[in-house]
């Protein structure tokens, strides 16, 4: 697999953030007067955005709240979240060799529905920023994966042609976004898929580790 570029979906593909996740959801649960959730729920529920998990977490508990008092519970989320990015995440094994590897060959960036000021955050505490050349977050373009638009704008930025980078994820989200900014795909197995098959999610290739990248 030879490409100009590459493209790599962050939570569940570079690094395992769902300990650091599970413990700023249960902290907007407590607040909102809910059980925690374990770890095993939060990682099906990584990869749509904050709001997204909460709205999983409350359904989880069949309760619905009040838009103001979901704006106020997802601040208290992204704020401890914030505050604890990198408290228990830690990159997949070989991530670090690979992307040593892979960024000598040319411009590497990370597209995620993560928000940026955080992805920035996390990639600088993990010493793993240094091999990006663009990170988009979530605000970084009009729309967030699965559509095209962070793919394309990370292309675009990178000098390179879609045809010619490949898109590394773990979900259905990373597959419709890389298809349509005609990218090629790559799933990592043991990423976070809400629980399907990633043979099923229709990627050129599914990966056991990403050193299966070189």
């Amino acid at each position: 697999m030879s490409y100009r570029a590459y493209l790599f979906d962050l939570d569940g593909t570079l690094v395992d953030t769902a300990p650091d996740l599970m413990r700023a959801l249960n902290h907007a649960l407590e607040l909102a007067r809910l059980g925690p959730v374990d770890e095993a729920l939060t990682r099906h529920w990584v990869g749509h955005g904050v709001r997204a998990m909460l709205v999983a977490a409350l359904d989880h508990h069949r309760r619905t709240l009040s838009t103001e008092r979901m704006d106020e519970l997802q601040k208290a989320c992204l704020d401890y979240y914030g505050a604890h990015i990198a408290d228990r995440s830690r990159p997949y094994p070989t991530v670090v060799d690979t992307l040593g590897v892979l960024g000598a060959r040319g411009p590497l960036a990370v597209v995620t529905n993560k928000p940026t000021e955080l992805s920035v955050r996390l990639l600088a505490a993990l010493d793993i920023g240094r091999f990006f050349t663009v990170v988009l977050g979530r605000g970084s373009t009009t729309k967030p994966k699965p559509d095209a638009a962070p793919a394309l704008a990370a292309c675009e930025r990178m000098g390179v042609a879609p045809k010619d980078a490949l898109f590394v994820g773990d979900s259905e989200t990373d597959v419709l976004c890389a298809r349509a900014a005609g990218c090629d795909v790559a799933l990592y197995r043991y990423g976070y898929n809400h629980g399907r098959a990633p043979e099923s999610l229709g990627a050129d290739r599914v990966i056991e580790s990403l050193h299966d990248l070189v």
